[in-house]
């Protein structure tokens, strides 16, 4: 479930970086559209949130630092659900940006916040899973014995604590 988790939170995380590392002003206009942040930070983080979102799916992918990358991950899409469900109390009509692009919506278009608001609170839950049950299958957590009280490759092999107390009893 972990593994599973982590590669879903990753391939999201990765994508909607992608589509933002490219064209970094769209990625500003979307952040300051929200008008939750003072014009210098909402250049800053519009411009740092694509890097944070590669290498977090990065980190994720590899499951290196995965206890870490997946409470900050939760937290960024709490942050998400947050400025969404902000954004829409307020009745701005903006587009969140989440894989792209973003900003004020054209006329006749109408914002889906709902569905962007379920949407990003799943991926919450992902990273709270990550987070609760690290590091999951096939991550380097594991393999170079980051794990409190796991030894290296223990998950891997299908070992773990339990493992060892049966053979040791």
């Amino acid at each position: 479930m972990t593994t599973v988790s982590r590669l879903l939170l990753a391939g999201v995380l990765i994508v909607a970086g992608w589509g933002k590392i490219g064209t970094p002003v769209l990625s500003v206009q979307a952040v300051k559209a929200y008008e939750l942040l003072p014009y210098s930070l909402a250049t800053v983080v519009g411009y740092g949130l694509p890097i944070l979102e590669i290498v977090l799916g990065v980190l994720l992918i590899v499951g290196l630092l995965t206890r870490v990358a997946g409470i900050v991950a939760a937290l960024l899409m709490l942050a998400f659900v947050i400025g969404i469900a902000s954004a829409w109390a307020r009745g701005l009509r903006i587009d969140c940006g989440c894989f792209g692009g973003g900003g004020p919506l054209k006329a006749g278009v109408e914002p889906n916040y709902l569905f962007d608001i379920v949407r990003d609170f799943g991926f919450f839950v992902l990273g709270a899973l990550i987070a609760w049950f690290a590091p999951g299958r096939f991550a380097l957590d594991s393999a170079l014995g980051l794990v409190p009280g796991q030894e290296p490759y223990d998950d891997i092999e299908g070992g773990g604590e339990e493992s060892h107390e049966k053979e040791n009893h």
